[in-house]
């Protein structure tokens, strides 16, 4: 089995846990408290990882919300790694693919340079363009298969000439792609009427479930619907009702606690059905 999912799946094991917590870490809607310092987003993601890592099994960081900030970004984006506890996960979500060459050098920032435990990728030009990700037997890859978006309906869900949707076309391929267990795939917790049967039907697969909280997912459905038979191999991502909680904080305690409660009142949520 792949390194990271064996990983995975020991911390949920032990934790009875599938938060994911998103650092979508955008400088204009962090606490303003946060502004006092050198680097504002850098802070932030330590406080949330401070105030969650007890209770969390990956973090996912979407690129876009470093790589929009140039040098500086990344440069919190790398930092940010280091805080991360070597037992949770990391995810990059960048929605990375291109033609092999270029997949190859994606691969080699994501998983090397940057040493994220996992990357979301997407389908579209097929085998050749994800072979570089899947090279990597240690890691995981999720594929963007079912996502929690209106904008599915243009492609994912439209019926192919087999009488099939595209998006169960892309699982089963990811599927017979993926190398020691290290095959993942996106399904939106909004699709909670499919994820049952994408699960019964792709039972190898490990799922990284966003749309909880701010989209309207539910949480339970998630869990319940989106774990293997051994209640393990998916994760839940929770990112803007996590990491933005509402009110004003007197200081970075104040923060963290209120960050912390939201992750607890999760994690609880959680055990009740795992």
């Amino acid at each position: 089995m792949s390194v990271v999912r064996d990983k995975a799946n020991r911390r949920i094991l032990s934790l009875k846990s599938l938060l994911c917590v998103g650092l979508d870490s955008d400088p204009e809607k962090i606490p303003e408290l946060f502004s006092a310092y050198e680097n504002p987003v850098l802070e932030f993601n330590r406080s949330v990882i401070r105030a969650t890592c007890d209770v969390t099994i990956a973090y996912k960081l979407n690129t876009a919300f470093y790589e929009s900030r140039g040098i500086a970004g990344l440069t919190d984006m790398e930092k940010t790694l280091h805080y991360i506890p070597d037992t949770i996960m990391t995810i990059a979500d960048a929605k990375r693919a291109d033609i092999g060459n270029t997949s190859r050098k994606y691969a080699q920032a994501f998983f090397e340079h940057w040493p994220f435990d996992a990357l979301t990728v997407a389908p579209y030009m097929g085998f050749d363009s994800l072979e570089p990700f899947f090279a990597y037997e240690d890691k995981l890859v999720f594929v963007l298969g079912l996502t929690s978006n209106k904008g599915s309906e243009d492609f994912e869900e439209q019926t192919m000439e087999s009488g099939v949707p595209l998006y169960r076309t892309v699982l089963g391929k990811v599927a017979s792609w993926s190398r020691n267990g290290n095959g993942g795939v996106v399904v939106g917790a909004t699709k909670s009427s499919l994820l049952g049967d994408i699960r019964r039907e792709f039972p190898s697969l490990f799922l990284l479930i966003p749309g909880v909280g701010a989209q309207g997912g539910s949480l339970e459905d998630a869990v319940n619907l989106g774990v293997d038979s051994d209640r393990q191999s998916a994760v839940i991502n929770v990112s803007r009702s996590l990491i933005y909680p509402s009110g004003s904080f007197s200081s970075i305690d104040d923060y963290e606690c209120a960050v912390a409660r939201e992750a607890n009142n999760i994690y609880e949520e959680m055990t009740k059905v795992l």
